[in-house]
């Protein structure tokens, strides 16, 4: 069981006049500072009939605003991520919201000794284990890399370890060239039995980023279009850092990716038209003292929620980033920063929210995060959902049954809606003696033990045509050993 968000309760950071003012400056940056996009000079030639200018020195395209604009009216409103297990599926529709996780860190803390170590093939298995017993991760992202292997084919073995290990839909988010584009639509074709097969029911999905400011990579461009005739979802991902690759203001750096994103977006739907496409934001601003980024602070949040209305504004799913706190370790500098962070994500509307499991800005995975965020997840989806309000819930019956100065326990309306109280799984509800008693744990120490168990017990679903797999891999490593 999935457990998704349907929203009663939503906020708004920007005003209808702002998102007009953003997407009218980004048409402006389109068409007068245009964007690098490596093409074939047959694509840049359609471009140029449409309307558009194109420097093909500086690869460099000039959108004409009516071009844009066009091409993104035929992009789909709605449509299913599907998944190996038909229960996981999911359902873009605006009406529901969904949490993945993270990607795509290169350390793991170990979930026996607590040391951070590099992460592996094996580790990434394990986390999508956890991830796949979690009904609160609807959707899987390679959170950490599978680095012993071969760097050339690392995302068709994350891929594999995401299958091996768990039965949801997976986002192939490392899959940013053709060779990998490739070999994952001939994986996925073989788990499904077929390409046919995968186009009625991609059990995969891809986006690819920009490289702010104003870039794509032709190899990254050259996966999307493999995807999108593949019929695999395709989105298009923005990581801007605030006064680094964009501007220091935050109007500036909204208009700046948003730019990218809607670049991209038509890019698609002019040379692959109906593909389904997603608008993609893990925008940030650079941390002052020490030139990193923040992962967590006041203008993470706006970018968040900008992002998602921007995304609704084009009629297509948001994919936000959420949570991947800068703290170094699953304390009160992650609580925070992630219970915010998830609550802007929440209740702007985003469609799918990807960060839950990574620390110290998106470069940890840690499996006790991972159950923690989940917590922090569930407690929001429960607010913005709300309660229901009939004649069921309001009670009268039962409040004229009880009447003044008695009690409810016992009655039988108590009984049918008691386990609708929503209960923790980590955060300690108990006496501070009953607490003292069992050695003070602490809620990572919770939060590590429960994952401990689900990792002992859990079994995935068995993946279908596994060897398939693993003679499309062997027949990849002999065509492109590690040089």
């Amino acid at each position: 069981m999935i457990n998704a968000v349907r929203w009663k309760s939503t906020m708004e950071i920007l005003t209808p006049e702002e998102i007009n003012a953003i997407h009218e400056a980004s048409l402006h940056i389109l068409e007068t500072t245009g964007i690098v996009m490596p093409l074939a000079d047959a694509k840049y030639d359609y471009l140029v009939e449409l309307g558009c200018k194109v420097n093909r020195e500086k690869k460099r395209v000039f959108f004409s605003p009516n071009v844009i604009e066009d091409a993104l009216k035929k992009a789909p409103s709605s449509y299913a991520l599907f998944a190996r297990n038909p229960e996981n599926d999911l359902f873009l529709d605006g009406a529901h919201g969904y949490l993945t996780l993270d990607g795509c860190g290169n350390q793991v803390i170990d979930i026996d000794t607590g040391e951070v170590r590099a992460s592996s093939k094996e580790s990434l298995g394990q986390a999508i284990k956890l991830a796949d017993f979690l009904p609160q991760i609807a959707f899987l992202w390679p959170c950490v890399s599978a680095q012993d292997c071969n760097p050339r084919l690392q995302p068709l073995h994350e891929l594999h370890a995401m299958l091996l290990n768990s039965s949801k839909h997976i986002q192939a988010m490392t899959a940013v060239d053709p060779l990998n584009a490739q070999g994952t639509i001939d994986i996925a074709a073989a788990v499904v039995g077929g390409r046919e097969n995968l186009k009625k029911r991609p059990i995969i999905s891809n986006f690819q980023c920009s490289i702010s400011p104003l870039s794509y990579d032709g190899h990254g461009l050259e996966a999307a279009a493999i995807f999108a005739e593949a019929g695999v979802p395709t989105g298009f991902m923005i990581m801007p850092i605030g006064c680094s690759t964009a501007p220091a203001t935050l109007a500036g750096e909204i208009a700046l990716g948003n730019a990218e994103i809607i670049a991209g977006m038509a890019f698609l739907q002019i040379f692959y038209p109906g593909t389904p496409t997603f608008y993609g934001s893990c925008a940030t601003m650079m941390e002052l003292k020490r030139g990193g980024v923040t992962c967590g602070g006041p203008e993470d949040f706006i970018l968040q929620g900008a992002g998602a209305q921007m995304a609704h504004f084009y009629k297509v799913p948001a994919n936000i980033g959420t949570f991947a706190t800068g703290a170094k370790a699953s304390d009160w500098h992650a609580g925070v920063e992630n219970s915010i962070s998830g609550a802007v994500s929440m209740f702007s509307k985003s469609d799918m929210m990807c960060g839950a499991g990574l620390i110290n800005g998106a470069r940890i995975f840690s499996f006790e995060q991972c159950v923690m965020d989940c917590e922090i997840y569930e407690v929001l989806r429960r607010v913005a959902q709300g309660c229901d309000i009939n004649p069921e819930t309001l009670a009268l019956e039962v409040i004229h049954k009880v009447g003044p100065q008695n009690h409810y326990m016992v009655e039988e309306h108590t009984l049918k809606h008691i386990r609708d109280v929503w209960q923790p799984a980590v955060m300690d509800r108990s006496l501070y003696d009953e607490w003292a008693a069992r050695g003070k744990p602490s809620p990572d120490q919770i939060a590590r033990d429960r994952a401990k168990e689900i990792l002992a017990q859990h079994q995935p679903m068995e993946l279908q045509n596994a060897q398939s797999v693993k003679e499309i891999i062997a027949e990849y490593e002999k065509k492109y050993p590690i040089s």
